[in-house]
């Protein structure tokens, strides 16, 4: 029988405290299950197409974050402003966002010059907001890429400042000091003749303990000691706290300078001088040593320690396929996805070198992913580097087509979806970025391709509402519409081309997974392959890829190449063209106005 008695249980206010601290961490602990989990899922790039890593065919998408969205009012962008557009970038089909720095930092270079690798520069948010946009991403299917910088830190981080503070501090390993050489002055020189790869002499010198210290980069920037095993124990815990904290893996700036020569001899001298007015030097003496690969192997195996599917994306300029692949790794461990720039870094229209570097990913990389780069933070955009001021739009369209519908993964920099341009500052005291400072007029720096992302028509393109965002937001009467809210409600535009692509990219398995074969057409004016799943169905056609890289129109015969190929068909099925109510082709005729592109799936 039940009792017909009400019992009252009163809490003790510890108890209580007990009860709702037991549920914040019941709820934190779900939370990092639940990310965990999602970050596990093979098909988590949005496709049950394949049961690969999801890295292999997703689309990466680099924020600056300080110019994507500021939501306070101070002209700066942060972490409240790229959560407040996810929705945006699920719509484009993102899968995966490249955060360049937040951490602490001095702001000398942007973030590139870490004073804590644990934390949030206040400037964009809170560990927070940070968390929040991990789990809000991870709501959309969207992972989050952290920034590592391992080669340098800040002069302001306090391992240098102990560093620096005497010639027996524990720390003064973590970095590399030298004694100077003696002038006919009396006064101490550089070491040798290395140069910073951002101007003169890659040695400061420090006077309160009389040595120099070396700096790739910024005087701001000393270089970390990587042959020391505790700057590589401290730099792999930074990796796992950011890891426990749930982001899908690291790009890996500068990687290839981690080490440099110990015998401090000095580089040859080339012809010429360099844009700071140096002479030229060659500087392999501080670039891609072979020790670099060592540390990739050990750091592929604490990101692969954690759960999910994590991923190392590198800073790699190479000049030869050959050397690129060394960086997969001959086991495949060290990075997934070393940053191809040699496609999309040659500046220039040309189908047959186009071509060529397409080969060369197909047939030199070993079978791993490529992954080409055509925008990014430290260049101009590629709207202005390839376009001819005429037919930029279309063009646009070609390099859009070259990245998402080539065997590649993707990668997009903010903005280039919209045909964001390249506004370089036009006076001195204007520029931002010390590159700029210190080159001006021969370089200009970097705050060009860095202006503000163009959301709408409204006062500085509707990035924030302080009158005087950190960068001038440039909008013309001819770039008005270069924005989101514009070009949505355009079909037409070249944000709907790109997000056209990347459905296709996920909908057709040819596209998403299939093999690549490069057709030769009027070599120096039409880049044409083939995309093929290993199982063809009525559902799962070849697919045909078509770009006009010259002004005049083309029309190319495709028969015999398919026959070539062992595959039949009379015609191709229009799945995206400039023209949306052009035709199916005809595999004999298969027609292109000026810097046109088509992508077809071919029929019987």
């Amino acid at each position: 029988m039940k009792s017909s008695h009400t019992h009252t249980v009163t809490s003790t206010p510890s108890q209580t405290l007990l009860c709702v601290l037991f549920t914040v961490l019941l709820a934190l602990c779900f939370l990092g299950t639940s990310v965990a989990q999602t970050l596990a899922r093979p098909n988590w790039a949005g496709s049950g197409l394949t049961t690969e890593p999801w890295w292999k065919h997703a689309v990466f998408y680099e924020i600056y974050p300080r110019s994507f969205q500021d939501t306070n009012g101070d002209g700066i962008g942060d972490l409240a402003g790229i959560t407040q557009h996810l929705d945006y970038l699920q719509s484009l089909g993102i899968d995966a966002i490249w955060l360049t720095p937040i951490y602490p930092s001095p702001q000398v270079d942007f973030g590139y010059d870490v004073s804590d690798y644990t934390a949030i520069d206040p400037q964009y948010g809170t560990m927070d907001d940070f968390d929040h946009l991990v789990q809000e991403a991870s709501r959309r299917h969207i992972r989050i890429l952290m920034d590592m910088v391992l080669n340098h830190t800040s002069d302001q981080h306090p391992w240098f400042k102990e560093s620096a503070a005497s010639r027996t501090n524990p720390k003064r390993d973590w970095y590399i000091w030298r004694d100077g050489i003696t002038g006919p002055d009396g006064k101490p020189t550089p070491p040798n003749n290395w140069q910073s790869t951002f101007g003169h002499s890659a040695w400061q010198f420090d006077h309160r303990t009389d040595q120099f210290y070396y700096h790739y980069f910024y005087p701001q920037q000393p270089d970390l000691n990587w042959r020391n095993p505790a700057v590589k124990a401290a730099m792999f815990d930074a990796v796992r706290f950011w890891l426990n904290r749930g982001v899908a893996g690291f790009r890996l700036d500068a990687i290839t300078t981690l080490f440099e020569s110990q015998d401090l001899k000095d580089a040859p001298v080339l012809p010429g001088n360099n844009n700071f007015g140096d002479p030229n030097t060659d500087q392999s003496l501080q670039n891609n040593l072979p020790e670099v690969h060592d540390v990739m192997r050990g750091l592929r195996k604490v990101v692969d320690s954690a759960p999910g599917q994590r991923v190392l994306i590198g800073e790699i300029y190479t000049e030869k396929p050959q050397d690129l692949v060394k960086w997969y790794g001959a086991r495949h461990d060290e990075l997934q996805l070393p940053m191809d720039t040699q496609l999309g870094f040659i500046d220039k229209l040309d189908a047959a070198v186009f071509r060529a570097k397409l080969t060369d990913a197909q047939t030199l990389l070993a079978g791993n992913t490529p992954l080409f780069v055509f925008d990014n933070h430290d260049r101009p955009r590629s709207w202005d580097r390839y376009g001819d001021g005429v037919h930029n739009a279309a063009i646009a369209r070609i390099i859009a087509t070259i990245q998402l519908a080539s065997q590649s993964a993707g990668i997009l920099y903010y903005g280039q979806e919209l045909g964001m341009v390249t506004t370089p500052p036009t006076r001195k005291e204007d520029v931002k970025d010390p590159i700029g400072i210190v080159g001006w007029p021969l370089d200009k720096g970097r705050d060009g391709e860095r202006t503000p992302m163009q959301w709408s028509r409204t006062a500085n393109a509707g990035f924030t509402t302080s009158a005087t965002p950190w960068l001038p937001v440039r909008v013309t009467r001819a770039n008005a519409d270069v924005n989101v809210e514009s070009e949505q409600a355009d079909p037409h535009s070249l944000l709907n081309w790109y997000r056209q692509l990347i459905e296709l990219r996920r909908e057709h398995a040819s596209l998403l997974t299939g093999t690549q074969t490069m057709l030769d057409h009027d070599s120096q004016n039409v880049l044409v392959w083939v995309r093929r799943s290993k199982t063809v169905s009525r559902r799962n056609q070849p697919i045909v890829i078509v770009c006009n890289l010259s002004a005049q129109p083309v029309t190319l015969s495709l028969t015999q190449d398919m026959l070539r190929l062992g595959l039949r068909g009379t015609f191709l099925r229009t799945l995206l063209h400039a023209d949306e109510a052009m035709a199916p082709q005809d595999l004999n005729a298969v027609t292109l106005p000026p810097f046109g592109v088509y992508l077809g799936e071919l029929q019987r």
